[in-house]
């Protein structure tokens, strides 16, 4: 009775409650980020500022974002398109439960004061934190942009509002199109400051 009970649970929630899910191994994706290491940096730090620091960043959104180039709803980086082609499901999770669980180190652009106050008060206006949350540390499929490399920032926000990154379900591509480039500039070093 009480298998019966939990299947029929399962069913009404299958997201919830997954059976066949497998399970993130941390340990397995330490394995399989080496060769994410040239773009992404040690342990997800990536020093070179157009591509994403992945440490500290939100598994879901990790695993969303690696799913999304591999069905080609993301098409903005050709090179991330070839990279998972070949990823499976779980390796896809593994990979997003190890960068998840890294400490971000931020970024190393020399920051503005004038700007970050100026992106600062930008992002209040734009109630950014009702997604991103406070210190913009993100959730679930929310991306954590706090620390973030101020020129990835600002090319994918430019990307969201002229259309070239799609896979947002419209939430930051309408947004994107309020901002202009010295709105988007500032937000580039204010969330760069977060870290």
């Amino acid at each position: 009775m009480q298998r019966n009970v939990v299947i029929l649970v399962a069913a009404a929630f299958p997201v919830v409650f997954s059976l066949d899910a497998p399970a993130q191994d941390i340990e397995a994706g330490r394995k399989k980020a080496d060769t994410c290491v040239a773009c992404h940096g040690p342990n997800g730090n990536s020093t070179q500022p157009t591509f994403p620091i992945l440490a500290g960043q939100t598994a879901r959104y990790i695993f969303l974002q690696l799913k999304d180039f591999k069905e080609g709803r993301r098409t903005d980086h050709p090179q991330m398109t070839l990279f998972v082609a070949n990823l499976s499901r779980e390796d896809m999770l593994d990979l997003a439960a190890f960068f998840a669980a890294q400490k971000s180190r931020g970024g190393s652009l020399k920051l503005d004061p004038a700007k970050v106050e100026k992106g600062k008060a930008k992002a209040a206006e734009t109630l950014c934190t009702m997604c991103h949350l406070g210190g913009f540390m993100g959730q679930n499929e929310i991306p954590r942009v706090a620390g973030q490399h101020y020129d990835y920032v600002v090319k994918q926000l430019k990307d969201f509002k002229t259309g070239k990154r799609t896979n947002d379900a419209g939430n930051m591509a309408s947004v994107s199109k309020t901002l202009n480039d010295d709105d988007i500039d500032n937000l580039g070093h204010y969330l760069e400051s977060l870290w």
